[in-house]
């Protein structure tokens, strides 16, 4: 008998944790009787939106370019990102004196372009609809021998991202379930390894837009299954297929994934600013979304939801609170 290692274990979660320390911050668990009362259980929200560079990226970006060796830092970094992750690496090459190059997309938001070449990197533009820019990332760092650390196929990535919810955990204690927004996957693959090794009874649920709904396909078909890049204002979600190494864990340790519509990220993102009184992008907001719209089932009494960011520009967060596109 066989037994094939998964890419990312508690161990290593637990090892990005203490190289994280005193680097990452440790962010806040808000708590809210309206929330609580609204969705009938207690919830726990892990704010990543007051994370450095505003998300939860920062954490697996950082564990992962911190190993690189000197030679390789030397070089430099190559990331390919529709924002987040691209500040995050830009950040992390800052902080370990070391140059970056991003391969971002035409329409990613303006905020997000400005802060990571706020931080030093270099940014390639491409079209999200027609470009590959796993291929542009590639091509670039063989080009100028650059070290690529992709936002989430990548072991020390998803370890990095598993301490928002190792450090969640550490506070509240068991709960019966973790909600957390799924992308790539790689929240979702260290978050669940983390969660299920402390905790193995703990309920996964991701949340995806409706119009992005590609990791549900692939869990539901049992293989990674590709859809059309999806139109949604979850931008940091508008994916076509899950990762590889990301789906080889997600597929062992998510119990449920769980789509919202744009609407219901609108109303979670005014509900958050209004009631919770922090600002939250649409694509953190999707987890909170599953909840206010009652998309969720059999309720577990306490429950944490994984808030991942809250990087979004004035302008279009007023404009998304209003109903816009």
């Amino acid at each position: 008998m066989t037994t094939t290692t998964p890419p990312v274990t508690l161990d290593d979660v637990r090892d990005a944790a203490t190289r994280l320390k005193g680097v990452a911050h440790r962010t806040p668990v808000l708590r809210s009787r309206t929330l609580d009362a609204l969705v009938g259980a207690e919830v726990s929200l892990k704010c990543e939106n007051f994370q450095r560079v505003g998300a939860f990226k920062f954490r697996g970006a950082y564990n992962a370019a911190s190993r690189l060796t000197p030679e390789q830092l030397a070089r430099g970094i190559a990331a390919y990102s529709s924002g987040n992750h691209a500040q995050a690496v830009a950040l992390a090459a800052r902080e370990l004196g070391t140059t970056a190059v991003i391969v971002m997309p035409e329409d990613a938001p303006p905020s997000k372009r400005a802060a990571t070449e706020g931080y030093g990197a270099e940014v390639v533009t491409y079209d999200r609809y027609t470009g590959d820019r796993e291929a542009i990332a590639e091509a670039l760092g063989a080009e100028r021998g650059l070290a690529l650390i992709p936002p989430y196929e990548h072991p020390h990535v998803m370890a990095g991202q598993g301490t928002a919810a190792l450090e969640l955990l550490e506070e509240t204690g068991e709960l019966g379930a973790l909600l957390t927004p799924i992308g790539g996957g790689g929240l979702m693959a260290g978050s669940a390894t983390a969660a299920k090794g402390l905790h193995p009874g703990i309920r996964m649920v991701g949340v995806e837009p409706e119009a992005g709904d590609d990791t549900k396909r692939s869990l539901e078909a049992g293989r990674r299954v590709s859809i059309a890049v999806p139109k949604t204002i979850a931008d940091g979600q508008a994916l076509h297929t899950p990762g590889e190494l990301t789906f080889s864990v997600n597929r062992r340790l998510v119990d449920e994934i769980v789509l919202v519509s744009d609407d219901e990220i609108r109303g979670a993102m005014r509900f958050a600013f209004e009631r919770l009184k922090i600002v939250v992008e649409p694509s953190g907001a999707t987890p909170l979304a599953a909840l206010l719209s009652g998309r969720m089932s059999a309720l577990p009494d306490r429950i944490g939801v994984i808030v991942s960011g809250g990087n979004v520009d004035a302008e279009r967060f007023a404009r998304l609170c209003a109903g816009g596109a």
